[in-house]
Parts: structure tokens; C-alpha cells; sequence
């Protein structure tokens, strides 16, 4: 399997980095959406208002988070999304079913973006200086290690079951939007919305647990129960999509049929 990725990604980076100036404005427009963002938790902190509990430290943690996950997007998901709707509308996804390897794997590691790098290294980064200022330990950042991966492995999950449908509706860039809107919420700490909207971010469309969780785990806040969730949240949703997608299968009209 290692082999396979490095044969992927390795083409795929060879094809995108011979146009390198784009690397380098992909980089300058990552730099300026994050420190826009910073400037968006500023203006609640700098008024003198304060998530409860939370620091202005500790809210540039969830945004850090948030960064990574919006590179994980950029570099992973969205690249290849747009392939599986395209294997779709065309009517090759033939060729993709016919290999002697797992579709779903295939379709979720074909190719990357490294336009998405940036934002990975600038999230990574604010979380290095905010855990400095707090004082975290290496310990923190290990186990937080955990949270992150299951969010990744959520993030991924809503992303690819959302894909599959491209096989009923073909064109699904609408109902990716709206999941990218939703997600635009994990910027601040879930303690900055209204009840109903917790409940909504937290067990409806699983946010929570993609920035607010991580970041309750490095800082030592969160209950082993909330990691425990977290967990099994990204195995259910993990299994939920491979299911999903062999139902999805059933329906799709292959170019030679």
C-alpha cells in the first residue's frame, strides 16, 4: 500500500510542480486567508470579548486545527472528489472498478494537490506558537495526534459518502459547498454559538469534533469519554461510506452497459 501511494503521489506531484509559481501564490493566498482569519478571532478578543474558557491562545489553537483540515481538504479530498465526478459524468468509472485493487481506495488517493501544503505548514505552525504561549508539553501535541486523525478520518468520510452520490446526481458541487459551509464553523470554539447550534455542530453534522475536540485534548480539557466518541465516531463513519458506496455502485450505468 505505501508503495502504491508513492507511486501515486509521486506522479501527481511531478504533473502539478512544473507549474511552481503556482505553489508559490497558492502559498501567499494561504498565508492571507489565515491571517484574515486570525483577524476574525481578534475582533472578538481585541473588543474585549472572550469565549468562555477559552483564551485568546486557546481559540488560535481551533484555528490552527481548522487550518490543517482546510490544507487536508485542498491537498486530499477535493482533488480527488472532482475525479470521481468526472469518472462519473463520462462514464469511465469502468476502468477505476475493473482494477485489481479497492475502488474506494483508488478514487481517495489517486492524486493530490500540493496547493493544499501550505495551509497543512501554516496550521501546523499557529499551533506550535499558541501551544508555546500556553506553555503545553510534548506530551500535549502527542495525544492530540489522536483527535486529529479521527477528525481527519471524519472529514474524509463525510467528503466520500457525499462523492458516491455523484452516481444518482452526477453533479454535486452545490451539496459539497454546503458541507464546506457547515465546516466554516469549526473556526471558533463550539462555546461560541448558541446551545441549539452545539447540538446541531455536534451530533448532526460532527464538527465539533473535527477542531473543538482536538483542541480540548492538547489543551487537557476534554473527558476521555468525548476521545472515546471521537473514535468510534470515525469508524462508524469510516465503514458507513465503504457501505455506502457499494450500495452506490448498484445503481451506476457503466459506458459499455
Amino acid at each position: 500500500m505505501i508503495r502504491i501511494l508513492g507511486l501515486f503521489w509521486g506522479t501527481a506531484l511531478a504533473a502539478e510542480l512544473e507549474y511552481r509559481l503556482n505553489f508559490v501564490l497558492a502559498a501567499v493566498n494561504s498565508l492571507g486567508n489565515l491571517v484574515g482569519s486570525i483577524f476574525g478571532v481578534y475582533l472578538f478578543y481585541g473588543a474585549g470579548y472572550h469565549f468562555q474558557g477559552w483564551s485568546w491562545e486557546a481559540a488560535l489553537v481551533v484555528l490552527g486545527f481548522f487550518t490543517i483540515l482546510e490544507g487536508f481538504t485542498s491537498t486530499f479530498l477535493s482533488p480527488n472528489l472532482s475525479k470521481l465526478v468526472t469518472y462519473v459524468q463520462e462514464g469511465t468509472l469502468d476502468f477505476v472498478l475493473l482494477k485489481p485493487i479497492s475502488s474506494q481506495f483508488w478514487l481517495s488517493t489517486r492524486t493530490l494537490s500540493p496547493w493544499g501544503l501550505p495551509n497543512l505548514l501554516f496550521g501546523v505552525l499557529l499551533i506550535l506558537y499558541a501551544g508555546n504561549r500556553l506553555g503545553l508539553h510534548l506530551n500535549d501535541y502527542l495525544l492530540s495526534l489522536f483527535p486529529l486523525f479521527f477528525g481527519l478520518v471524519i472529514l474524509y468520510s463525510l467528503w466520500f459518502m457525499i462523492g458516491a452520490t455523484s452516481i444518482w446526481f452526477v453533479k454535486i458541487y452545490n451539496a459539497t459547498e454546503v458541507l464546506r459551509g457547515l465546516l466554516e464553523a469549526g473556526r471558533y470554539p463550539m462555546i461560541a454559538y448558541p446551545a441549539a447550534y452545539r447540538f446541531f455542530l455536534t451530533f448532526i453534522v460532527p464538527v465539533a469534533f473535527l477542531t473543538t475536540i482536538p483542541s480540548e485534548v492538547l489543551l487537557g480539557r476534554t473527558q476521555p469519554g468525548w476521545l472515546l466518541g471521537s473514535g468510534i465516531l470515525a469508524v462508524v463513519l469510516l465503514v458507513c461510506s465503504n457501505y455506502f458506496w457499494k450500495f452506490a455502485l448498484r445503481f451506476y450505468t457503466s459506458a459499455s452497459s
